[in-house]
């Protein structure tokens, strides 16, 4: 078995499989692209849901992001009965190759090109899958949120074979930081560039206090999108915590799985009748840090992948990452998620540590 074929990992639940997965892309060389598989467990195949990542404002953080982290939302659209891979672009976690979606400096960037490379890992990865058993390659979608969204975008304006349908949560590049977007009129005329050629249709979210990409800015790519001739359904949605960028999470998903769902449907694309169980959490003891108001995100938790970690105020805030390269880093990221709504002056403690011990302070 090659360094590019499946099954380093798999987790069995009662209704969905779980796998990691390489993919074999030309530009990422020997390592190719990092992915993980989430389909029903019946053996069949079924239609394919591919779903793609952000980038991160300082590129130092690439390496430490994980396939995994999208766990949650993958298992969302396999248990809607679709075959769903997340993958990571070149340039990202452990994928292969270097990153050649960049769009250049802030004050003159290439926004256009820059999502056409990113759309050339998805269309790798598509190519890929479609050979895959589980893979029914007539219907596929493809799902992104932030640059992966403007990814899934440019993957419109020149669609594989089979893709009926895409969806952006949150889509655009180039947020240096909060409610600032380099050379905003740029990043508008790229989509007006997309919408000349996409006529596939989409799904567009943007949450009223998204901090990367806002309301007026995101107004602006669906007019110039739309009026290009691209076809989109923009979802304005409520303000979600304390950045609506992350509306697309594990947090959200009461949130944002109606609007998917209503969006399938409306395209011809539910595929069952009832949903298939997510993975039950362990029956362990509940730390009694915990209050009757995050009991339930903890045992969602439970079931999520290392390595993870989760953190407790001392006044019930709460805070945990998943899917991380390392243990400490695990730690370190938890803590800081929790200090971010705690009050001043309450510290948080890790109290869940990878395998469901509690971790020392």
């Amino acid at each position: 078995m090659t360094t590019l074929a499946a099954c380093a990992q798999v987790v069995r639940a009662q209704d969905l499989a779980e796998e990691a997965l390489r993919i074999p892309m030309k530009e990422a060389g020997k390592k190719g692209l990092e992915a993980v598989m989430v389909r029903p467990n019946d053996g069949a195949r079924h239609p394919l849901a591919l779903l793609n990542h952000g980038a991160p404002r300082e590129s130092s953080d690439r390496p430490g992001m994980t396939p995994w982290s999208l766990l949650p939302q993958a298992r969302e659209f396999a248990r809607r009965g679709w075959t769903t891979v997340v993958v990571m672009r070149r340039g990202y976690g452990d994928s292969g190759g270097g990153s050649n979606e960049d769009a250049g400096p802030c004050g003159n960037p290439d926004y256009y090109d820059s999502g056409r490379e990113s759309a050339k890992d998805l269309r790798a990865t598509i190519a890929y899958l479609a050979t895959r058993p589980e893979v029914d390659a007539t219907q596929i979608i493809s799902v992104g949120i932030s640059a992966g969204g403007f990814a899934t975008v440019a993957l419109t304006a020149d669609p594989p074979p089979g893709l009926v349908a895409a969806i952006s949560f949150a889509g655009g590049r180039g947020s240096r930081k909060p409610d600032e977007v380099c050379s905003p009129a740029v990043l508008v005329n790229a989509f007006r560039e997309f919408g000349r050629k996409s006529r596939t249709p989409m799904l567009w979210v943007y949450a009223d206090n998204d901090h990367f990409f806002g309301p007026q800015i995101a107004a602006e790519f669906y007019e110039a999108f739309r009026s290009a001739g691209g076809q989109a359904t923009f979802i304005h949605a409520a303000a979600f915590r304390r950045d609506g960028h992350g509306l697309f999470s594990l947090g959200g998903t009461p949130l944002w799985t109606p609007m998917v769902d209503e969006f399938l449907a409306r395209n011809h694309l539910t595929l069952r009748d009832t949903l298939l169980a997510l993975p039950a959490a362990p029956d362990v003891a509940l730390p009694p840090q915990l209050s009757s108001r995050n009991v339930e995100e903890f045992r969602s938790f439970l079931t999520l992948p290392e390595h993870k970690a989760f953190a407790v105020s001392e006044n019930g805030h709460y805070g945990y990452v998943f899917g991380r390269r390392t243990a400490k880093e695990a730690l370190k990221l938890a803590e800081e998620h929790c200090k971010e709504g705690s009050e001043h002056g309450n510290s948080c403690s890790v109290i869940w540590l990878d395998d469901g011990q509690p971790a020392a302070n």
